[in-house]
């Protein structure tokens, strides 16, 4: 297999952004992996080797030279795996909560990846040695549907669909407190933490644009199930979001560590009950949809809470005097 070289012009809305952090938005590779094609000498901007933080211009035209994938080094693992979908193509995968999607330094057995090379012999390698097959991701905590490419061509057209928002993913997240309206749109750019590495954040500058649509299903006394669609893709972007509108994800340490056990009131117990029996934060990717690129035809498909989530869900029905309508 030979390289692959694409050449992309930059729009208006990408002025001023960094190379690596627009091209990261562009195609599959992370920006880790463009830093260094960078310090390769496989990018190009307008004819000469850039920074990957060179800011861009609209006009500015990006060339990059994408090195053949090498085989998938992670071990195959006999891991339980839950597939609701596999055809030639592609596969969807209902990922289990503590399930790390791909393997990395502290995490490089008992993935997501390992389990897939265990149970299924031909996946894409645009992913690189650690990543194949993987068009999108789910944070470890977070349980639910993922879709998976076989091959190369299908990895290019599932991550096409997903920057052209045509990949629609619905998540059920419980948030404390209570929005001030729904349905609600949140459009907040997103970037690293400045004060918490490990964190993302909203920024006023830097950041990538993100979109997150949020709809109430039930209202509890202290939190609320909702129904959560992405717009776009940024890292931890919903736990982000929520918390940015000060109503994090009940069980997210993260970003709501200590909510729950600071509210007062008639609300207290339950606040502190709900908090004590939710082991995880309470974000399950529910719904996913979108036009197989082999077949043509759209697919769908859905996954009910799991049982963690779903005995925590009854408990806040059932004290709340609520009955679910989703």
């Amino acid at each position: 297999m030979t390289e692959e070289e694409r050449e992309l012009v930059v729009p208006v809305e990408g002025e001023g952004e960094r190379l690596d952090a627009w091209l990261a938005g562009q195609i599959e590779l992370s920006r880790s992996r463009i830093a260094r094609l960078v310090s390769e000498g496989r990018i190009q901007l307008n004819g000469t080797l850039p920074r990957k933080s060179e800011p861009l211009t609209p006009g500015d035209r990006v060339r990059i030279r994408i090195p053949a994938p090498a085989p998938a080094r992670a071990e195959a693992e006999d891991l339980p795996l839950s597939i609701v979908w596999e055809d030639e193509h592609l596969l969807v995968v209902d990922k289990a909560p503590g399930m790390v999607v791909h393997p990395a330094p502290g995490n490089r057995t008992g993935t997501m990846v390992n389990a897939l090379l265990h149970h299924v012999t031909d996946l894409s390698g645009i992913g690189g040695v650690m990543r194949p097959g993987i068009v999108h991701r789910l944070d470890q905590d977070t349980s639910g549907l993922l879709v998976v490419a076989k091959d190369d061509e299908t990895h290019r057209a599932l991550s096409d669909l997903l920057r052209a928002r045509r990949i629609r993913r619905l998540y059920l997240a419980a948030s404390w407190g209570h929005l001030d309206r729904s349905p609600r749109k949140v459009d907040a750019p997103l970037g690293r933490d400045p004060a918490n590495r490990r964190r993302m954040a909203v920024v006023a500058e830097g950041g990538r644009r993100a979109v997150t649509h949020l709809r109430v299903l039930e209202s509890w006394p202290a939190a609320e199930l909702l129904e959560v669609g992405l717009e776009t893709g940024r890292t931890h972007q919903i736990r982000v979001h929520l918390a940015h509108l000060g109503h994090p994800i009940v069980g997210d340490e993260l970003y709501g560590a200590g909510w729950g056990a600071g509210m007062s009131g008639s609300i207290r117990p339950f606040a502190q009950s709900l908090a004590r029996r939710t082991p995880r934060q309470f974000l399950h990717a529910h719904r996913l949809a979108f036009r197989h690129p082999g077949t043509g035809e759209v697919v769908r498909f859905e996954s009910p809470l799991p049982p963690d989530l779903a005995q925590v869900a009854e408990w806040a029905r059932a004290e709340a005097g609520w009955e679910s309508e989703s």
